[in-house]
């Protein structure tokens, strides 16, 4: 299904048939040194995965991961949407795109789309976003779409701490 289109991007729900491509992406060594080790080993782990994570939270809660797709082509380049974790007060934004997508303005594209969903069709009042202190790029990208950094927080005993970002939405009334 799709949830968002912009000028070059489509982005639509996850679903089981995606597993090689999530597969590919959460196994590529940028995902494990940024994001972390998710031990999804084979297709039919990257299916679960999916199935557990994305499929459930779009219908529990009616936002989630999507998958980035290329609208000239199709490819598919990455994933952007939203997450609500446990060790989070609100709900964050979560991107990753492919390597060879890095740098031509999709994750910005991506992410400027799923902020405005946030703020816009999900009327949250706050958006989140966590991301290593050692990964700039997507520090600065935060920053781009008007996050601004709030501290240095330890989510888990077993990760080595994330910066945390946060947006307000002014209330319309």
């Amino acid at each position: 299904m799709e949830i968002l289109r912009t000028a070059r991007l489509r982005l639509r729900t996850i679903h089981a048939g995606d597993a090689a491509f999530y597969f590919d992406l959460v196994n590529d060594p940028s995902w494990i040194q940024h994001i972390g080790q998710r031990n999804i080993h084979t297709l039919d782990a990257a299916r679960a995965a999916i199935l557990d994570g994305p499929c459930l939270a779009q219908l529990e809660r009616g936002f989630s991961l999507y998958l980035v797709e290329q609208l000239s082509d199709g490819a598919p380049i990455g994933l952007c949407g939203l997450l609500k974790r446990d060790t989070l007060p609100d709900v964050d934004i979560g991107y990753a795109l492919r390597p060879a997508y890095w740098g031509q303005g999709y994750a910005y594209e991506a992410a400027a789309a799923v902020v405005a969903h946030a703020r816009d069709d999900l009327k949250l009042k706050r958006l989140l976003g966590i991301t290593s202190p050692e990964n700039l790029v997507s520090n600065r990208l935060l920053q781009k779409l008007g996050l601004v950094f709030v501290e240095f927080v330890q989510l888990t005993s077993d990760n080595s701490g994330s910066n945390l970002y946060s947006i307000e939405f002014p209330t319309v009334t």
